[in-house]
């Protein structure tokens, strides 16, 4: 099986700024081109076989529907829909609603500018043999991020031909994020402000079969399995849960396959004589036959660990085979931890005979009546604490599935849209049942076990002493070092609050700034008068996020988008100059002392939290010199928070010279130091990092930065403040974890899904420099 190219841009390609090819970005750029996209054009500069395309940018949207004269429209009726939804209306139907903003959207459309662009950019994507098919997908700001998937919740289209369908697909995008399922999703995650959609345009893979895989087994939790899932033709059919897929379970690190089941398929989506998407009856022989060779399969698994090693964190992968090359068409950050949808009857056993058996696909256990339905539009019929039974789900059951005690499905798999939203809302789920819809009698009162896939009869029971004993949780293990959380929303927050994590060592502003821009520059916004809408909305979500941990402590960095990413924003290119070399450009601190607008109504956020956050302190980044670092500091202490003296004023080390300059930091009033171990590497080894000819010599554990990484912590021991770091390497690399405790720095931050293996890394580091200790002490 080879590996594409997948990844050349033809010249022309490089679109305006409403458009921009895949390759060249990076993860960076999601505020501007959502997760979907950034990720995919990070895989391609890390050398991964991605389908050429472009992405539309979300201030490009924003742009259109202002141009079409509906922007303020759009967005006035759906805060006030999103925020009847919140406030427990969600039996309402929208529908009425919800079309009418999608009908101006629609008649907006792209203006005769973007068009252009859009046009250019697809063109440049044929082969010479007429209009090249492509697939139009969603791409929203927040997208497949690690707090929300939005699986399924916008639309999708394949096969689309030539420039007028292209127009149009684009814009039933944009329209998918007003539709019923999006607002109930938005609503159910607490997702405030109005939706801003990029859209990804690629080159279709015809492919001969696809899937997904999960880098952690998302029904266990377990992070030593990979699963992969497969059905013929198109991968639509996996993630619908149109068919049963065939499933494959590996352990790590051997991938050695320990689970095989191979499902039944009754039709496959293939190019129909239109050169349109069509479905096709399979025969009985080719419907019950394997899908992938153990070879294959094996292969996809190897993909999928890749994906997650360059990432990370565990990895949703959605991979389409085409001939002898294995595609990557997405990569996304698995939305559930381990324990998501634990039992919700206080640990309690089923008591009746088994009625169905399915495929395990959301943990937990719940009792409830039987709703039978097989349509969405009949969704108002389940009442709360019901039990959903249906042929299978997709987007539109979302505002249903939010009233559901559990779900039980005739086809899927553990990767299709029910068992994905089963997880995030933490319900119990099970999925290829076959025949739980006539099998199960309406009313019935039955108990759903998503950790083994049984539907039986009756309430559950409690458990036995032994079984409540054996399902208790095992406290988490002491450590000296500190294990914190990097977190960026408040949905995100709420669920990593509940780890065994000490605070919270990077807060990422991006992402709660760029809602509250609402994709405006922030001198575009300081001009039409909303610096207090803004400051609002940043507080309203920086507050969510420090109630949830306190009082364990916070810490926000400041914004730190460069110079190429707010030029994207609307208003942008008016204030924004073009760098060369944005990484190390126009950005950080220094941009605080040029333009302080911004800083300065972060600063009255900040303190506005503080009122009932006192453990949300201030994190500078990007500190290059002491001068720099004095001036901002009187910034701070000239605003609000000025007159707070228990703020804790934190920096991010990631310019080399902190090594020099870290004690008088310290003197002029930082209380503590981050390491940022991205920006460290880049700048120590002189390696950019979004550059795809360098990736090999990027390397967070090259002795450079491994030395500079210790002067920071020696330094800042020596200096009397505690010490931090931010990065990736922790996540990955065991021996990256011994090196930063033998180095004794006081915590370690990482993403939520990491949390786990870090802290069983953090403990084997300890006790090996405990017993390391002995032995050089024993006679």
């Amino acid at each position: 099986m080879t590996a594409a190219e997948g990844t050349r841009v033809a010249p022309g390609a490089t679109g305006g700024p409403g458009v921009r090819p895949l390759a060249g970005l990076g993860r960076a750029d999601a505020a501007t081109v959502g997760g979907k996209a950034a990720g995919l054009g990070d895989l391609i500069a890390a050398g991964f076989a991605v389908p050429p395309g472009f992405v539309v940018t979300a201030p490009a949207y924003r742009e259109a529907m202002r141009a079409g004269g509906v922007l303020d429209a759009l967005d006035e009726r759906f805060d006030r829909l999103l925020a009847r939804m919140g406030a427990g209306e969600s039996r309402d139907d929208p529908g009425p609603d919800c079309a009418r903003l999608q009908e101006l959207v629609r008649a907006a459309g792209p203006p005769p500018g973007l068009a252009a662009e859009m046009h250019r950019a697809y063109a440049a994507l044929a082969d010479g043999s007429g209009p090249v098919a492509v697939a139009v997908r969603s791409s929203a700001i927040g997208e497949d991020s690690g707090a929300h998937s939005f699986a399924g919740i916008h639309s999708s289209f394949t096969h689309v031909r030539g420039e007028d369908e292209l127009d149009r697909r684009v814009a039933d995008c944009w329209a998918s994020a007003f539709a019923p399922r999006a607002l109930a999703y938005r609503a159910g995650r607490g997702l405030t402000g109005p939706p801003a959609v990029a859209v990804v345009v690629q080159r279709m893979v015809e492919s001969d079969c696809a899937g997904v895989a999960f880098t952690a087994d998302p029904v266990t939790g377990r992070t030593d399995r990979v699963v992969v899932e497969a059905a013929l033709g198109l991968g639509e059919v996996v993630v619908g849960g149109l068919v049963e897929p065939d499933t494959s379970v590996f352990s790590l690190p051997g991938l050695e396959p320990v689970f095989e089941h191979v499902g039944v398929q009754t039709h496959a989506v293939v190019p129909g004589p239109d050169g349109h998407d069509h479905s096709v009856a399979l025969d009985p022989d080719r419907a019950s036959a394997r899908v992938l060779t153990p070879k294959q399969a094996a292969a996809v698994a190897r993909l999928a660990q890749r994906v997650q090693e360059h990432f990370g964190a565990p990895q949703d992968v959605e991979w389409a085979l085409e001939g002898d090359t294995l595609y990557l068409v997405q990569a996304r950050p698995v939305t559930t931890t381990p324990g998501t949808g634990t039992d919700g009857d206080g640990g309690r056993e089923a008591s009746g005979e088994v009625l169905v058996t399915g495929v395990a696909a959301a943990p937990g256990r719940r009792s409830g009546p039987a709703r039978i339905l097989s349509s969405p539009a009949d969704g108002a019929q389940l009442t709360t604490g019901e039990v959903l039974v249906a042929p299978r789900t997709d987007p539109d059951w979302l505002p249903t599935l939010r009233r559901a005690a559990a779900v039980v499905t005739d086809h899927g798999g553990v990767t299709c849209h029910a068992a994905i939203v089963a997880r995030e809302l933490g319900i119990p789920c099970v999925v290829g049942s076959r025949t739980a819809t006539t099998d199960i009698a309406p009313g019935r009162l039955v108990t759903v076990d998503g950790g083994t896939g049984t539907v039986s009869a009756g309430a559950a029971r409690p458990a036995t002493a032994a079984v409540a004993r054996h399902a208790a949780a095992a406290p988490p293990e002491p450590l000296a070092t500190e294990v914190h959380v990097n977190v960026a929303t408040p949905q995100a927050a709420r669920r990593a609050a509940a780890l065994p994590v000490d605070g919270v060592g990077l807060l990422r502003a991006e992402i709660a700034l760029t809602d509250a821009l609402r994709g405006r520059h922030p001198l575009a916004m300081i001009a039409a008068g909303d610096a207090e809408e803004f400051v609002t909305a940043m507080a309203r979500a920086v507050g969510e996020i420090g109630e949830a941990f306190r009082p364990r402590p916070v810490l926000y960095r400041a914004a730190n988008l460069r110079s190429n990413e707010f030029r994207l924003l609307t208003g942008g290119a008016d204030h924004e100059p073009v760098e060369r070399n944005p990484m190390i450009g126009f950005r950080g601190a220094y941009r605080y002392l040029r333009e302080p607008e911004l800083f300065r109504l972060e600063l009255r956020m900040l303190a506005r939290v503080r009122e009932h956050c006192p453990n949300v302190h201030l994190m500078l980044p990007f500190v290059r010199t002491r001068w720099e670092l004095a001036a901002v500091l009187d910034l701070v202490d000239g605003a609000e928070t000025g007159r707070d003296r228990h703020l804790q004023r934190w920096l991010t080390a990631e310019v080399p010279s902190v090594v020099h300059w870290l004690p008088e930091y310290v003197a002029a009033g930082i209380d503590g130091v981050s390491i940022g171990s991205n920006d460290l590497t880049q700048l120590v080894l002189g390696v950019d990092r979004d550059s795809e000819r360098l990736a090999e010599l990027y390397d967070e554990s090259d002795p450079a930065v491994l030395a500079a990484i210790t002067a920071i912590v020696e330094l800042a021991a020596l200096s009397g403040v505690p010490s931090s770091l931010c990065g990736q390497a922790p996540s990955r690399d065991p021996a990256f974890v011994r090196h930063l405790v033998e180095a004794g720095i006081t915590a370690v931050s990482v993403d939520p899904d990491a949390v786990g293996a870090v802290r069983r890394a953090l403990g084997a580091a300890e006790r090996r420099l405990l017993l390391d200790a002995a032995r050089r002490g024993a006679p």
